[in-house]
């Protein structure tokens, strides 16, 4: 099995090469670890102070994570920060990041380029965030006898950790020394193999976005102007072009005089902007082509920056995240938090959040172009509906905040046994 893993992930690193001339994500992650491992000696070789990792796989782990970065780099500022990536959309938008003092991309995962990355970086801890199950990493802190936790992880039946199959990855989670998970059923499927270095903590998602709700908002001129009208505003969170297609008829519709409508696609691609461009030619607007005094003459405003969509949700009356009418949702509760009732599409059952949401009212999962415009008009035309939908969203999500505390208590004790 073991021969299996590593072969998966050679031939996973031999196709990115070979697509890389024609695909730029590839070609990022390949041109990435081109002389990594030199790279990161020599980038600490003169570092003297004590060191923590911290490894997330994308952008949307790195967000889970950075409530517990923050916390730690407070509670323990004679540390250095190593904060590792393995996708280009986390490294490549946060390796400037200020809140890490060092941040490259995570070498393939070898058994050699474990143990050269562990010789370089020497962490006294390692902290994993929610998904990255890498064998020889993890199994070479385990021998190392460094500390190395899993936060935020959520678990499944159907996933492989709990297949006849799947010794290997079993194992992979006894290499750590302890596991938080969201939920109890995370919890109870783990201790039914036997693991006993695990506890429920919650979803530190949640602690980012309630301080992203409680924090002063900077200044966005072009959204107040867009907004100042009081007309209902629709924000569509991490568009794929699959949720444009959905949105087409309702936005086609509404747009001209019942609501305005802010667009942040999920990539940044001119084929899924000129998209939202032909909804409604002509009043379709460019955040970074638009003034205050242009704004208010759009209908739909498309966000064609990165870095705002949390900001966004502030000027919202209804959201749309997307991503549910392909392989999964989006971040559901940037939205949440500031009370927007919620619309996706089908496929969000394996986020707790989502499930919660939809069972309490203050989200609904459409299945169609035609029930998401029948919701969509409900919630536009029905503002005194929207109003019990507010708080309900925002106490769920304030009520499960707490995941960093939690987990900082740990590794306090942990930290002073060292």
């Amino acid at each position: 099995m073991l021969f299996l893993y590593s072969l998966g992930l050679q031939l996973y690193a031999l196709l990115l090469r070979v697509v890389a001339p024609f695909v730029p994500k590839a070609a990022q992650w390949t041109k990435g670890r081109r002389g990594l491992l030199p790279h990161i000696r020599q980038a600490l070789a003169a570092e003297t102070a004590p060191r923590v990792w911290f490894h997330c796989a994308s952008l949307g782990e790195f967000e889970q994570g950075r409530p517990l970065l923050e916390a730690f780099r407070q509670a323990h500022p004679d540390y250095k920060i190593v904060l590792t990536f393995f996708s280009p959309s986390g490294y490549e938008i946060r390796k400037s990041w200020p809140g890490a003092d060092y941040v490259f991309y995570l070498p393939l995962d070898t058994a050699a380029n474990a143990c050269a990355f562990l010789d370089a970086v020497q962490p006294r801890l390692a902290v994993f965030v929610k998904y990255e199950f890498w064998y020889y990493f993890l199994t070479a802190l385990h021998q190392r006898q460094i500390p190395v936790i899993c936060v935020s992880a959520i678990f499944r039946p159907n996933q492989v950790f709990f297949k006849p199959w799947g010794g290997l990855f079993r194992r992979i989670l006894r290499s750590f020394t302890h596991i938080f998970t969201q939920n109890e059923e995370s919890t109870e499927l783990l201790r039914k193999l036997g693991l006993r270095q695990v506890s429920t903590a919650g979803d530190t998602r949640f602690d980012t976005v309630v301080a992203t709700a409680a924090a002063t908002a900077r200044e966005l001129p072009v959204l107040s102007a867009f907004a100042a009208d009081g007309a209902p505003v629709l924000v569509v969170g991490s568009s794929w072009p699959a949720d444009v297609t959905m949105l087409t008829p309702a936005l086609r519709e509404l747009a001209p005089a019942a609501m305005r409508v802010i667009v942040a696609p999920h990539e940044l691609h001119e084929t899924g902007l000129r998209q939202v461009d032909e909804l409604l030619p002509g009043q379709v607007l460019r955040y970074s082509q638009a003034t205050p005094e242009t704004a208010p003459a759009a209908r739909i405003l498309l966000i064609d920056s990165i870095g705002l969509l949390r900001e966004l949700y502030r000027y919202g009356s209804v959201a749309y995240v997307g991503g549910a009418f392909g392989k999964g949702l989006h971040n559901t509760l940037e939205a949440a938090v500031f009370g927007l009732p919620l619309l996706f599409g089908p496929n969000f059952g394996k986020f707790q959040e989502a499930r919660d949401l939809v069972q309490q009212g203050g989200a609904d999962a459409v299945q169609d172009a035609e029930e998401l415009e029948t919701a969509l008009k409900f919630l536009i035309f029905n503002p005194d509906q929207r109003q019990p939908i507010v708080a309900q969203n925002k106490e769920y999500v304030r009520a499960k905040a707490g995941a960093t505390a939690t987990i900082m208590t740990w590794l306090g004790g942990e930290m002073v046994n060292r």
